[in-house]
């Protein structure tokens, strides 16, 4: 068994405190970028928007995920403290609402383009599972979105929450949204069925609500929600739905392929 007592704090700058959530964010992103332009960009085109691209990216995820939070999972609160939403430095983001955030985003800028959007979120969802690793170890560090009380030899005690031992489903959602989604999707990607746009992004979405549906059971839930309809918890009835959604996704799309 394990005890967490880590800061939260990675380095300080004078007054400036440096999280490891913030770091998480910041090496998801500029490695997944590094990662993009070397190995899954293939087509010119895309290529050479791809940096600007970035941008539009960068505030989707940011402002999806804030809103994504604030609109799932702390509605109440913000809507008597509107100020609050603002504050994103207090902690709050839904990865969910990232995720819409960036799908938004995306098609604003293919469309400006005239390209297509999934070309860019094929992409993305290669290497989104970086991030997605980066940010629950970030998670585990600041003894955030803990499981619920084991007796398990790999339990962890949270010493900033309480001195129960609990499952770390922080690092089991890194091992399986992180390692093997992009081993699952490396896979897939390799396949001449998965070549049409919007394939891989179907399969992401499908195997991320998978393992964040059932991860979630072994999670606390959220303190001002709880366990909602069928006694599951927003994460996961948000999961239902984007797993549709992926499933019709990736089955359309590997049906148009194979009948074109």
């Amino acid at each position: 068994m394990f005890i967490n007592n880590f800061d939260p704090v990675a380095f300080q700058i004078f007054s400036l405190e440096i999280r490891w959530y913030s770091l998480a964010y910041i090496i998801g992103i500029l490695l997944g970028w590094f990662l993009s332009k070397k190995l899954f960009i293939s087509e010119a085109k895309i290529s050479e928007k791809f940096d600007d691209y970035i941008t539009f990216l960068i505030l989707g995820l940011i402002i999806g995920g804030r809103l994504g939070y604030v609109i799932f999972y702390n509605f109440e609160f913000y809507i008597n403290n509107l100020s609050d939403i603002f504050k994103i430095w207090q902690g709050g983001m839904s990865f969910h609402g990232g995720v819409i955030g960036i799908i938004i985003a995306s098609y604003f800028f293919a469309k400006k383009n005239s390209q297509n959007s999934f070309s860019y979120l094929d992409i993305v969802s290669l290497v989104a599972p970086i991030g997605i690793f980066f940010g629950r170890i970030a998670n585990f560090i600041n003894s955030e979105l803990y499981g619920v009380e084991t007796n398990v030899a790999w339990a962890v005690q949270f010493i900033k929450i309480d001195n129960l031992y609990r499952h770390p489903t922080q690092l089991y959602e890194a091992f399986f949204e992180g390692i093997v989604l992009l081993s699952i999707l490396l896979y897939f990607k390799n396949k001449s069925f998965s070549k049409r746009p919007g394939f891989i992004s179907g399969i992401f979405l499908v195997f991320y609500s998978i393992f964040r549906f059932t991860i979630e059971f072994l999670r606390v839930p959220d303190d001002q929600l709880g366990y909602l309809l069928f006694n599951l918890t927003m994460g996961q009835l948000i999961s239902i739905f984007f797993l549709i959604i992926g499933c019709y996704l990736s089955i359309s799309k590997y049906e148009n392929r194979q009948n074109s």
